[in-house]
């Protein structure tokens, strides 16, 4: 696929927001959108998630997970990438559900809404999704009311699985970003603080896309 002049919506969290850059013009899809001349547009929001919160967070930014914000998305992309999850491991409430939830209250219910209206807005236009890079200490288990004690990768493995169900195209950045923060030369070199990619571990992510993209 050619990139150039191709519209691009990217919805996010605050990595889409461009949080851990020096400057949002270093932010991977500002980037993208430098290098191979498409017209890209963020919508990311900071501490927002795939799924509904159970329990109202502090900050009311933080509830607007992914799908609630579709109608606010421009109207004439032409590819439509999404990039999150991490904030469901990191301080989201919501259990993890089944393949069978079709409701955002649940992760795989909130994967499955997601991508359903997202094909809803945009019929027969590509739907790439993004799988959470590696962060600091996401073998961490977390214990959540309602589910099974999760590490980050059990995110990723139903954010692939519920693509899969779609034939959505799936970029597994955990897999290939090629950013570890559990290693401190990584962390150091690539990320803000073990979790926001600064302005290189940004570079990485727009080289990945790009090839991505390209591709399709």
């Amino acid at each position: 696929m050619k990139l150039e002049g191709l519209k691009i919506n990217f919805l996010g969290d605050s990595i889409t927001e461009a949080a851990g850059t020096s400057d949002p013009k270093y932010v991977f899809w500002r980037q993208l959108g430098e290098r191979t001349g498409a017209v890209c547009r963020g919508y990311g929001i900071g501490g927002t998630r795939i799924a509904k919160q159970t329990t109202p967070s502090s900050v009311a930014r933080y509830d607007r997970y992914f799908a609630s914000r579709i109608d606010e998305m421009d109207p004439d992309a032409d590819v439509i990438v999404v990039f999150g999850g991490t904030n469901d491991y990191g301080h989201g409430d919501a259990p993890l559900g089944t393949m069978a939830d079709r409701t955002p209250d649940t992760f795989t219910g909130a994967c499955h809404d997601l991508i359903t209206r997202l094909e809803e807005k945009y019929p027969a236009k590509p739907i790439v999704i993004c799988t959470p890079i590696h962060r600091k200490g996401e073998s961490e288990i977390h214990v959540k009311v309602g589910t099974q004690p999760t590490v980050l990768q059990t995110y990723v493995d139903i954010i692939k699985e519920v693509a899969a169900y779609y034939g959505c195209p799936v970029l597994d950045l955990f897999r290939v970003s090629g950013i570890q923060p559990d290693i401190p030369s990584q962390a150091e070199l690539l990320t803000k603080d073990g979790l926001h990619p600064n302005d290189l571990g940004n570079s990485l992510i727009c080289d990945r896309l790009a090839g991505f993209l390209g591709a399709l």
